[in-house]
């Protein structure tokens, strides 16, 4: 699922609406889908930026990041 302008709008009202007067079920099924969404689409992106990002030595070798061991 792409993340437009649109899906955020709506993750925002659906959270402002469940502050002050709560949520549907089918509201909460909603909210819950599109904030994986979004979860999934914000770590996507980052993990295709550090796959992407190089390291720059002293002497001017360049070398990709390494994962990080758990």
């Amino acid at each position: 699922m792409k993340i437009t302008n649109q899906t955020i709008g709506r993750i925002n009202e659906l959270a402002k609406k469940a502050k002050n007067e709560g949520l549907t079920d089918e509201e909460k099924v909603e909210q819950k889908k599109l904030r994986d969404a979004y979860v999934a689409a914000y770590r996507e992106n980052l993990r295709s930026t550090l796959e992407q990002t190089v390291i720059v030595e002293p002497d001017g070798t360049r070398r990709p990041l390494k994962k990080r061991k758990n």
